[in-house]
């Protein structure tokens, strides 16, 4: 089997770029599953209805996110009623949505946890405490598991990856936009890379407009964020499982541009 994640999708440059180049790969890679984080999706910022749908059209299994999942209040509307699209598991209790999800393909089920670190960024519970609950309510029903780490920093999410090393398949990080180039299987067999990247505006800061960054750091005024335009990057990796015992057996890193 072989599983893709795709990193951060950024507006609607980032969407078209997911579309066009989704199925593309899935053709000439022989990809099976794929998941991405969408939490960009809209606008540079959370979900909405219409948004969400051309993930799924694009290619997208499963869809990840992070700490912009609210910031478009549409969904709240649907969340709860999408079994695939999953919010980090260590918000607290009661938070719409839930944290991880049990895809069904072939003979198989695949698990996937989405988790944001706590490192600069909001406040919520331990998410190394919430993945021991997490595994515990999975490991009867998954043959694969794989987890989304939404975080800021490369200590965090490396601690992340050598915690779970040999428990699940794979780890990834998001949130920080720029592909890290130490994808790797770990000693006990884990995947890991400490950052997809982004798919999205290519000519920008991280997806967003770089006049208005620039400003922003050259004044230290407040300034309105922009999705970029223009060519864009397409940022992923592919793990690879063996059908018989599960094991994951090689992750391979894809970075594709439009220039």
């Amino acid at each position: 089997m072989r599983v893709m994640l795709t990193g951060d999708v950024v507006g609607r440059p980032g969407r078209k770029a997911f579309r066009q180049y989704t199925p593309q790969l899935r053709r000439e890679k022989h990809i099976d599953v794929v998941i991405v984080n969408g939490e960009n999706c809209a606008a540079g910022k959370g979900f909405t209805r219409g948004a969400l749908d051309e993930l799924y059209s694009g290619g997208a299994d499963i869809v990840t996110s992070g700490n912009h999942v609210w910031d478009k209040k549409d969904v709240l509307e649907f969340i709860d009623q999408e079994p695939f699209l999953i919010r980090p598991a260590n918000y607290p209790e009661g938070a719409p949505g839930k944290g991880y999800c049990i895809y069904p393909f072939k003979a198989k089920n695949i698990g996937v946890m989405n988790l944001s670190g706590r490192s600069f960024m909001p406040a919520l519970d331990c998410p190394f405490q919430k993945v021991e609950d997490l595994l515990r309510a999975m490991k009867d029903e998954c043959d694969i598991i794989f987890l989304d780490f939404h975080a800021e920093t490369t200590s965090e999410k490396l601690a992340m990856g050598w915690y779970l090393d040999g428990r699940v398949n794979g780890v990834v990080g998001t949130h920080t936009h720029v592909q890290t180039a130490d994808a790797r299987l770990l000693p006990q067999g884990t995947a890991y890379i400490t950052d997809l990247g982004m798919t999205g505006p290519y000519n920008s800061v991280l997806g967003v407009e770089t006049k208005a960054i620039l400003y922003k750091f050259t004044t230290g005024l407040p300034v309105r964020f922009e999705v970029a335009d223009g060519p864009c990057v397409y940022s992923a990796v592919i793990v690879d499982i063996d059908d018989a015992t599960n094991r994951t057996t090689g992750i391979e890193r894809v970075f594709l541009t439009e220039e």
